[in-house]
């Protein structure tokens, strides 16, 4: 088996996990776009076709996901598992997300944070990512055989809501208060109408980052909680700090 090329972590595409077709706009999207204005790939991963909410059919919000992907400046794609409100957490999945980690080859990976007190299918699939990107560096796993292993750089949880914002955390904020990323961020959760017809989502996630920013001298910010500890080369890459000048 050849061995993984090494290339630099911010050359490498981010890879998001939503649970469905909504979530990842809600929950990170204005840090998806800021990373493709950037100019790095960003790939979408959605594990249902939102088929148990209560507006909007299976069509329709894939179809409205699609959109907002390309407002996003992201590919996507679906991956069938239990359906909407009946995802378990299984070896075989983690497995299945693992495939897609060692096709993609990203090196920042987005998922849903794993606490509970949320749609189980967000902890759900969060935990599921975290066993994948464990399984994507096995040589040995033999349904992965025919790709070589990946390890990614970090895996960061976001918050579809407030009260999935994990207390024992700390959060990395990301300044995505540029206007036309939240242009872009903005245009990409309204593409979901079947979902911001029934109630206004959109000003609900942006006023969560504007709460974020508030406390950090930023008019916007994403909080994304790290699955492990953050390891810098030197000081220089730190930034600086929430209550910094």
């Amino acid at each position: 088996m050849k061995p993984t090329p090494s290339y630099p972590p911010d050359t490498l595409p981010v890879l998001a996990f939503g649970a469905h077709p909504d979530d990842i706009e809600f929950g990170c999207g204005g840090v998806i776009v800021q990373e493709t204005l950037a100019g790095r790939s960003a790939h979408l991963v959605v594990c249902s076709r939102g088929e148990a909410a209560t507006h909007g059919q299976p069509e329709q919000r894939v179809t409205e996901a699609r959109r907002a992907a390309t407002l996003l400046g992201a590919t996507i794609e679906f991956v069938e598992f239990d359906g909407d409100s009946h995802l378990e957490v299984r070896a075989a999945h983690a497995i299945t997300l693992a495939g897609v980690l060692r096709r993609v080859r990203p090196g920042v990976v987005l998922a849903p944070s794993v606490v509970e007190n949320q749609h189980p299918d967000h902890w759900r699939l969060g935990r599921l990512v975290c066993d994948a990107a464990r399984l994507a560096c096995f040589g040995g796993l033999r349904e992965l055989a025919a790709s070589p292993p990946h390890r990614i750089s970090q895996l960061l949880f976001y918050a579809v809501t407030r009260e999935a914002e994990p207390d024992n955390i700390s959060p990395v904020l990301i300044d995505i208060s540029r206007p036309e990323v939240v242009a872009a961020w903005v245009a990409a959760m309204e593409a979901h109408a079947s979902q911001t017809g029934a109630r206004n989502y959109v000003e609900v996630q942006l006023a969560r980052a504007r709460l974020h920013g508030l406390g950090a001298a930023m008019e916007y910010a994403t909080a994304l909680f790290p699955a492990d500890p953050l390891v810098f080369t030197s000081l220089s890459g730190l930034g600086r700090g929430a209550r910094g000048s």
